[in-house]
């Protein structure tokens, strides 16, 4: 199967840039929708088409895509800019990469709800909020009589985001040919990884007709994770590049990008 690997740019002329709060907004939530309409825009050339694409956005209207089939001109953007994506790899290849990924593992919804043949019902759920699952909340914060005061869920909350992320990807390169760079035994004392740093964790509400943020709204978290990885089987790691890593990629998560480290 040929893939390609494209940059795609908005334009900056005045008919696109009247558009500019539509398709590219600064609000996070909504970027996330108007961005996912978007690049389903370049790539829907039959109302049945299935998503054969990754995508990831960058700041000022440019976008990453990995696809099947090489993105059609499209008016809003400049002419896109198309390689065949076929990098050779070997075993022991040290790669720099960027990942931004909706990572998730299955935990059981609950010990007496199971399957007809006796299996514990499973659920699919954010790595670093099931880790946060027993910290004090934001409840815990405001009896504490202080409106400035940090609450131990804040507190810890990146670290352990950081720390469930390098699991998750470190399973996923148990499977898929690749191997992370370990964290520093100190990892746990904020000490920062030499081959892997989270960059952001953020949650992301689910795209609709929604006004502000609304108690038990449907969310998806976004690690962004950079650093540096071994390459142990490459065509698994190749298969997996193309496939996406993660959940929410018709939302912008999944794609890896990689370069000689």
């Amino acid at each position: 199967m040929t893939l390609y690997f494209s940059r795609l740019t908005l334009k900056r002329d005045p008919s696109t840039e009247a558009l500019r709060q539509l398709i590219d907004p600064s609000q996070r939530a909504r970027a996330t929708d108007a961005h996912h309409r978007l690049l389903w825009s370049v790539f829907s050339d039959a109302a049945d088409r299935t998503r054969d694409f990754l995508w990831r956005s960058e700041p000022r209207g440019r976008f990453y895509v990995l696809s099947e089939r090489p993105p059609e001109p499209h008016g809003l953007f400049e002419p896109p800019e198309v390689k065949t994506f076929a990098p050779a790899l070997s075993a022991g290849d040290r790669l720099a990469f960027l990942l931004r990924a909706n990572a998730v593992t299955q935990k059981p919804k609950d010990p007496n709800d199971r399957t007809p043949n006796g299996e514990p019902r499973r659920r699919k759920v954010d790595v670093a909020m099931h880790a946060l699952r027993h910290l004090p909340g934001r409840e815990a914060s405001q009896r504490s009589g202080s409106a400035h005061e940090v609450s131990p869920r804040q507190a810890a909350r990146f670290a352990i985001a950081r720390a469930e992320a390098h699991k998750w990807l470190d399973a996923q390169g148990v499977a898929n040919g690749f191997r992370p760079d370990p964290l520093p035994a100190d990892e746990a004392q904020g000490a920062p990884a030499a081959g892997f740093e989270l960059e952001h964790y953020f949650t992301v509400a689910l795209p609709g007709d929604r006004r502000g943020r609304r108690k038990g709204e449907p969310r998806f978290g976004v690690f962004d994770m950079k650093g540096i990885l071994t390459v142990t089987d490459p065509a698994a790691f190749l298969a997996k590049l193309a496939a996406g890593f993660g959940r929410a990629k018709a939302y912008g998560c999944g794609l890896m990008l990689i370069r000689r480290a």
